[in-house]
């Protein structure tokens, strides 16, 4: 009996070329219209929390560059974060400050003045404009093992106020309001060429995988697998497949690239 696969997510090896890597896994879950990618800004979410730690777990500045890359002929692409209590979101853009030019432009949603109101989780929030016109919108940030996610948790960082704790006790459902406020996530990028424990990092390993997809929930779904805790025990994951967002069992995905069973002992003692 054929098996009739709902999600497309690749695992592409890095070697130095991380934007070979990000290429070949455009290539294998497929490439954007070049006609719309002409045509339409490309706003990507880093996600970087505390850009003085000494470890880095946000995405590469290689990885970044090969999203970017991938999207060079693009009229604008706008490097996204907000503030928090570790410094503004343009202070944590500078991260990846190399990449930026007259079409590569870093952009704090926490300064933005131009915005819409939305409903999110019960509340009225305030959210920039950019995110709700006509875009490609990527999420990438590094692999960590983390029960509230990797990818979609990154959305949490379009909230502009410094001071998001508040929004703690509801994340999920805040999270997932978001991702359907501004229309989804088009491309998702798990940058795991070095994999964390967890938000505060206290261990790492290099790890050298791309992970993506045009499926959000499940580049996260295969994430989990990877790391752990498993897709069924995290809230986020189970909460957007039921909301129909996205691929939240394994079973359903089609693994491009590496096989995942290649790859489970890379990815132990972390």
């Amino acid at each position: 009996m054929r098996v009739v696969f709902l999600s497309k997510v690749a695992l592409v090896e890095v070697d130095d070329d991380a934007q070979a890597a990000v290429s070949q896994a455009l290539d294998l879950v497929g490439r954007f219209d070049e006609a719309q990618i002409r045509e339409t800004p490309v706003v990507v979410k880093v996600g970087v929390f505390n850009h003085k730690a000494r470890r880095t777990n946000y995405p590469t500045v290689k990885v970044v560059g090969g999203i970017t890359n991938a999207f060079k002929e693009a009229p604008k692409i706008y490097l996204i974060e907000s503030d928090n209590y570790k410094g503004s979101g343009s202070e944590r853009l500078q991260v990846w400050k190399e990449l930026f030019s007259q079409k590569i432009v870093p952009f704090n949603l926490s300064e933005d003045t131009d915005t819409r109101q939305v409903d999110i989780a019960g509340e009225k929030m305030e959210l920039s404009n950019l995110l709700f016109r006509p875009k490609i919108f990527v999420s990438t940030h590094a692999l960590r093992k983390f029960e509230r996610g990797t990818i979609l948790k990154n959305l949490f960082g379009l909230i502009p106020i410094k001071k998001k704790a508040v929004y703690h006790k509801k994340l999920e459902p805040v999270i997932l309001d978001l991702f359907e406020a501004i229309g989804g996530v088009d491309l998702a990028v798990i940058d795991a060429t070095r994999t964390y424990s967890g938000p505060s990092a206290r261990r790492s390993k290099d790890t050298n995988i791309i992970i993506a997809g045009k499926d959000a929930v499940a580049v996260e779904t295969v994430g989990a697998t990877l790391i752990g805790p498993s897709p069924e025990k995290m809230p986020i994951i189970q909460e957007a497949a039921k909301r129909g967002l996205g691929e939240g069992n394994i079973s359903n995905i089609e693994i491009l690239g590496t096989p995942i069973e290649d790859l489970k002992d890379r990815f132990q003692e972390i």
